[in-house]
């Protein structure tokens, strides 16, 4: 990706190409029909602009987490299948039936109050959430007998279409994931008893559907993967074949020269070595930059790596630049394409003690977004 040449004030810059890239690369690997998962506007890329791209890259349909999302896909002129599922206690879907959005279904009241938005003529299409291990949302497995027989009526009489039944891993080991896996087929077996049939079965992510061959049943949901992030500890995104959608960046906005000694920032946990150069780039922990990697982020300005100096503040942090030519207006680059010579999201995940997931997605409102292509 060639870079605009002059950065916002604050700007992220966004390759959709990337992102379509990402998906039809991924179809191909696991042969399965994609749900493009856009929650969290995107994990922080955009929402809208991610949904067109993972649907230009072959994704079928796509993933949010609640209807207030989807809706707004809506909004943004995305008419694809749409599937949201996690919702609100005693929440109305008669809004979301109207606009066509696929229901997730924990629980039985959910089931009834899915049937109940229903029209004479437009079934509510829903799909069942099993509770296979990971202790969070989902049908618990005492209670799926009763709530396929109902789900099965309710389709009889009209009211509902169940387009799938899926579920999640927790990606601890391999053999945890495969004792979930069962589960689930349990859970498949138990449906069909009951006289259902839907055509999308999904509890592959992307860390399984990667890794794990056989939790594909034709159908994935891939969140952080199609965005250009790897999901594994032990795999880059260049071994992935995946391309890292999201850059981060700013100009300098401020230099000075200091003696040694001189503390930078709160608390000065940073005080120069020896005569130096600091460098002031506009982004702090408003804007979605880990304070946890006050000291550590890496950063470039020039071609050259450098780390934060001294605590990451609000709205701003210091470069410790030493004796490198900085001026006003060059560009500090956070993370990016890896391949491309840029610290990566993981690089900051690492220096956070977080997850390459949460960099990105935490990426606050004053940020720009920019698309561009590459």
């Amino acid at each position: 990706m060639s870079l605009p040449p002059t950065p916002r004030f604050r700007e992220a810059l966004v390759d959709v190409s990337a992102i379509e890239h990402n998906v039809r690369h991924l179809r191909a690997l696991t042969g399965s029909e994609v749900i493009a998962v856009v929650k969290a506007d995107g994990y922080g890329h955009g929402a809208v602009r991610s949904a067109a791209a993972a649907l230009a890259g072959g994704a079928a349909r796509l993933g949010v987490a609640d209807v207030g999302e989807a809706l707004a896909l809506r909004r943004g002129g995305i008419d694809a299948p749409v599937l949201a599922w996690l919702h609100a206690p005693g929440e109305d879907f008669r809004e979301a039936a109207a606009h066509g959005i696929e229901l997730g279904i924990s629980r039985y009241e959910q089931l009834q109050q899915a049937a109940a938005a229903a029209s004479a003529d437009h079934p509510v299409a829903v799909h069942l959430k099993l509770e296979t291990g990971l202790s969070r949302n989902g049908v618990a497995p005492a209670d799926w007998r009763v709530l396929f027989a109902e789900a099965a009526r309710l389709e009889r009489i009209g009211h509902l279409r169940v387009r799938g039944i899926f579920s999640h891993l927790s990606n601890t080991s391999v053999d945890d994931d495969r004792a979930a896996l069962r589960r689930f087929e349990e859970g498949l077996g138990a449906a069909a008893v009951a006289g259902l049939a839907p055509p999308l079965r999904h509890l592959a992510a992307s860390h399984a559907a990667i890794a794990l061959p056989e939790a594909r049943f034709g159908c994935v949901r891939l969140g952080v993967s199609i965005y250009g992030l790897s999901p594994f500890d032990d795999k880059t995104s260049a071994d992935l074949g995946l391309r890292p959608a999201m850059t981060l960046r700013a100009p300098v906005a401020a230099v000075r020269r200091v003696p040694a000694g001189a503390g930078v920032s709160y608390g000065y946990t940073h005080r120069t070595d020896a005569e130096t150069t600091l460098a002031l780039v506009p982004l702090g922990y408003a804007d979605g930059v880990p304070r946890q990697a006050s000291n550590a982020g890496p950063v470039v300005i020039g071609g050259h790596r450098f780390a934060v100096s001294g605590r990451i503040a609000m709205d701003q942090f210091v470069v410790d630049v030493g004796d490198h030519p900085v001026a006003v207006g060059d560009e500090a680059v956070l993370f990016g394409d890896p391949t491309l010579r840029m610290p990566s999201a993981d690089d900051w995940a690492r220096a956070a003690d977080t997850i390459n997931y949460e960099i990105v997605t935490r990426i606050g409102p004053r940020v720009v977004r920019t698309p561009v292509t590459s």
